[in-house]
């Protein structure tokens, strides 16, 4: 259908008590933007839901008028998936609260929350969620896609501590999903992306986090080869209180970098310990950095952990324009460490990188069948990005990241994190995100929204009866 009426919109806008946007009004760019600003689509109507209610009557608004819906939480879908040109944007953003409840070691976290109002709450009681590497990521997004990050390996994904999920249908009902109440909906939506109806709230078991010990360690690129090996080995085998995702990167002009080493392209691992920090515990567990060859730059810090939330926030904003593709890897082989060497030297732009994040440790404690995330076997969640503020650089950035996936591919599992698709992937791309889980997710699609009214994500259409 191509746009909405507007006296229809007239009676959506007295039904909801949050705002409908359309492109008549002064804030409509401003509302439609997106994390990733390679992403220009122009919806018919952006409807701001505050509460259930909203969202119910949006639905409803959707099915009865024959409207394309795609439902936004935090806005980071990396292929834009939360917009459709003349069609009409349920936007969670207003429902950003949350509740924590420090002797039940739980929280409640509003559908439109982003990671940052979920740490900032949680961190006030020395606790925290396994959830991204970015505060403003959108807390819906990530977690039904299966979520993970700093807290991986020591707390698992962010599905392992999802209690419950209150969902609107697409036959507008309002449901909780969790172990005990529509098992297979829960079940589904630990991975299943945003395929079975709209998340109004999350609620999560809570787990001991205050202070980290973060690091920072670096090497030129031209020892990535050397670093792979090494970090291959060392860290599954690391104590699950200690994770480090790899990264080829340009070093950016900033602390706690040194002057001398901004703007080379280096190999380098992030570190997250939540381990004791007395003595200098930390310093002790990374004394193998010179292990690989000596690192250009070490640092390591206490740091309160959403202060390591947010430490990338500056370097990567909003606006930016973006492309990406991930794969699981079981292992990185020697081919496979061929294939990074030759691309990070390439890297295109100065914000461009490529990023492997550790997906075992306490992750692997769950097996592949009791969520919709397949891959517990993966012991890293690959992602390329290419990233730059220029809009003229979009066809730079875009083939050095397909080129480096194309050649990076065969060495995968095959499968990748359904929230590091990119565009146009296709349909089998997000049935190998599934593996042998995909034929019950479309069973539990055809239970909870046999007309694939959930469409505009990384679709799993309904099996048939």
């Amino acid at each position: 259908m191509s746009g909405i009426d507007a006296t229809a919109l007239d009676s959506l806008r007295a039904t909801l008590r949050g705002h409908v946007i359309t492109p008549q009004d002064a804030h409509y760019d401003e509302t439609r933007s997106l994390y990733n600003a390679m992403i220009d689509r122009r919806p018919a109507a952006i409807a701001q839901c505050v509460g259930a209610a909203d969202v119910r009557a949006t639905i409803a608004f959707a099915q009865e008028t024959g409207v394309d819906l795609a439902v936004r939480g935090g806005g980071h879908s990396g292929p834009g998936l939360c917009l459709i040109d003349d069609g009409l944007t349920l936007d969670l953003s207003p429902m950003r609260w949350v509740r924590v409840a420090p002797e039940a070691a739980t929280v409640q976290v509003g559908g439109g929350s982003q990671l940052g109002d979920l740490d900032h709450e949680t961190h006030a009681f020395g606790l925290g969620v396994p959830a991204g590497i970015m505060s403003t990521t959108g807390v819906g997004g990530l977690t039904l896609g299966g979520g993970h990050g700093h807290l991986t390996r020591r707390y698992g994904l962010t599905i392992d501590s999802l209690i419950a999920a209150d969902v609107v249908l697409a036959d507008g009902s309002l449901v909780t999903a969790s172990e005990k109440e529509h098992p297979d909906l829960f079940w589904a939506l630990r991975g299943g992306g945003g395929n079975f109806g709209v998340v109004t709230s999350f609620t999560y078991r809570l787990h001991p986090v205050h202070t980290v010990g973060v690091a920072a360690t670096v090497w030129p690129i031209d020892r990535t080869g050397d670093v792979l090996r090494w970090y291959r080995e060392f860290l599954p085998a690391a104590p699950q209180d200690l994770t480090g995702f790899f990264a080829v990167l340009v070093i950016p002009p900033g602390p706690p970098f040194p002057e001398p080493i901004h703007g080379q392209k280096m190999c380098g691992v992030i570190w997250c310990y939540t381990g004791d920090l007395e003595a200098d515990r930390l310093e002790e567990v990374l004394s193998v950095v010179n292990d690989p060859a000596p690192p250009a730059f070490h640092f390591t810090t206490p740091m309160p952990y959403p202060a390591l939330q947010t430490m990338f926030d500056e370097l990567i904003p909003k606006g930016l324009q973006w492309y990406w593709r991930g794969d699981f890897f079981d292992t990185i082989s020697d081919d496979a460490i061929a294939v990074h060497e030759r691309y990070g030297q390439g890297i295109p732009t100065d914000l461009s990188t490529m990023h492997l994040y550790p997906v075992d440790g306490a992750a692997h404690q769950v097996g592949p069948d009791e969520t919709a995330w397949a891959y517990r076997d993966a012991v890293w969640s690959g992602v390329i990005g290419g990233i730059d503020p220029d809009p003229a650089n979009d066809d730079l950035i875009r083939q050095w990241c397909v080129d480096y996936w194309t050649d990076l591919h065969q060495h995968s599992m095959g499968g990748s994190y359904v929230n590091f698709l990119g565009e146009a992937e296709g349909p089998e791309r997000v049935r190998s995100t599934y593996r042998g889980n995909y034929d019950r997710l479309a069973s539990v699609k055809r239970a909870y929204d046999p007309d694939n009214f959930f469409r505009a994500n990384q679709n799993i259409p309904p099996s048939a009866a």
